[in-house]
C-alpha cells in the first residue's frame, strides 16, 4: 500500500490516544485541504500493511485507530487488513472519507463496503473551505458528519454518533 504517514500518538483524530495512518491518494482535491502531500496517488511511500500493523501494535497504550488521508476507501483491501487487527487487538476503529456514508454502503459486495463494515465511527464528506469551523469536534467543516457506522448499517441510513 501507499501512505503518506503515520501519528503514533495523536490525541486529535478521534477519541483518546490512536494510531493515525495517513493513506497516499485523493481524487477529491478539495480547496483549503489539510493534507494535500496525500493528494497523489503516487506519492508517499509503499509499505506493507503487515509492516504498519506492528507498529500500529508496538504502543500498549493505544486506544483505537484512525484511517485519515488522502482517501482510505481508495485502498480499502490494505486499510481492511489493517482495521482487522486493530479490532482483534480491541482497538476501535474510525476513518474519514470524502465520500459520503450513503456512496459508501451502496455496494454491499464491494471491498469499500467491507472496510466500511469494520469502522466504528465515520466521518464523511468531502472538507468544503467557506463552511470551516475550528469549533466542531472531530470533523473541519460543517458539512461533515460524524457516523455511528453498526447502527448506520442496522438502519440503512446515516445516523451520527452520540459522542
Amino acid at each position: 500500500m501507499r501512505i503518506a504517514g503515520y501519528i503514533q500518538d495523536s490525541i486529535v483524530d478521534g477519541p483518546g490516544l490512536r494510531f493515525t495512518l495517513f493513506v497516499q491518494g485523493c481524487s477529491r482535491r478539495c480547496e483549503g485541504c489539510h493534507n494535500p502531500q496525500a493528494l497523489d496517488p503516487g506519492g508517499g511511500n509503499e509499505i506493507a500493511p503487515d509492516e504498519v500493523i506492528k507498529t500500529m501494535l508496538s504502543n500498549p497504550l493505544t486506544d483505537g485507530i484512525t484511517l485519515s488521508g488522502g482517501e482510505p476507501f481508495s485502498q480499502p483491501e490494505a486499510c481492511l487488513e489493517i482495521a482487522g487487527a486493530a479490532c482483534l487487538h480491541g482497538l476501535n476503529v474510525w476513518a474519514y472519507s470524502g465520500m459520503t456514508f450513503e456512496e459508501l454502503a451502496k455496494s454491499p459486495d464491494s471491498a469499500e463496503y467491507k472496510l466500511l463494515e469494520i469502522c466504528d465511527v465515520l466521518v464523511d464528506g468531502p472538507f468544503m473551505l467557506p463552511l470551516r469551523s475550528l469549533g466542531l469536534k472531530w470533523r473541519g467543516s460543517s458539512n461533515q458528519r460524524v457516523i455511528d457506522v453498526p447502527e448506520s448499517l442496522k438502519q440503512k441510513r446515516a445516523v451520527e454518533a452520540a459522542l
